[in-house]
């Protein structure tokens, strides 16, 4: 079982050394970043579990990489560590999306704990998911092709990472941030979202072509949060097919 990946953002050079000294000992894989911006990098590569998040940051302080980070990766776990306890300091981190919020000094162990307490009521990880009923047709996303019956329709490398990404998110609407982050590997604002929208658009009509159904909506356009997809896909029915 491979480790669980946890970002230690605090520039505290004996707090970071502890807090990752203690994780280490708990069995987790730590990865430390010593300002906020350092932080949100690190908090967008693939295959972290967590983030331990100071709040009075270099560069960036805390609350702004928080509300970065639910941009992008909205269940992603984050934890605030800080010495700011106070009442309106733990209800503002709450309500920015943070899981959990531990007051310095803290012990190893109750670190720990509180880690291993987010991590068991975490949404389930993202599935990779490799082919998809679309109507009466299917995706085949290792190969970026579509198809219904002798019909073969090829998708681009964008197409193919936005279906294989909404595929693994299923139920949930995908803001065109977390697409840009997750799909073109940009914090955000290197690529117009119009962009986006016109991948989406091409996507669309091949999804229509290969389903043989008329009439149904494959992407959904979630207004004010983006896009997810729509109940004639399902990953389970595709497994399987010819």
């Amino acid at each position: 079982m491979s480790l669980a990946t946890i970002v230690v953002v605090e520039d505290e050079p004996a707090i970071r050394a502890g807090v990752v000294a203690a994780l280490r000992a708990g069995g987790y894989e730590p990865i430390e970043a010593a300002d906020g911006e350092a932080g949100l990098m690190q908090a967008r590569r693939d295959g972290v579990h967590l983030i331990l998040l100071d709040l009075m940051l270099p560069k960036m302080d805390g609350m702004a990489v928080l509300k970065e980070i639910r941009k992008t990766h909205p269940t992603l776990p984050v934890i605030i560590l800080t010495a700011r306890g106070g009442e309106n300091d733990r209800v503002a981190g709450l309500k920015f999306g943070a899981d959990d919020y531990v007051v310095k000094p803290f012990s190893a162990r109750e670190l720990v704990a509180r880690v291993e307490a987010v991590l068991r009521r975490s949404p389930e990880r993202p599935q990779l998911v490799s082919r998809l009923a679309i109507g009466a047709g299917e995706a085949d996303l290792e190969r970026r092709e579509l198809k219904h019956g002798a019909t073969r329709v090829s998708l681009s490398e964008m197409e193919n990472a936005i279906l294989s990404h909404l595929a693994a998110n299923p139920g949930r609407a995908i803001s065109r941030e977390e697409l840009l982050t997750r799909v073109w590997g940009l914090p955000g604002g290197g690529v117009e979202t119009r962009t986006i929208d016109m991948h989406i658009a091409r996507l669309r009509a091949k999804l229509d072509e290969i389903s043989g159904e008329q009439g149904r909506e494959y992407i959904v356009t979630v207004r004010g949060k983006g896009y997810m997809l729509g109940d004639g896909v399902g990953a389970a029915a595709a497994e399987g097919r010819s």
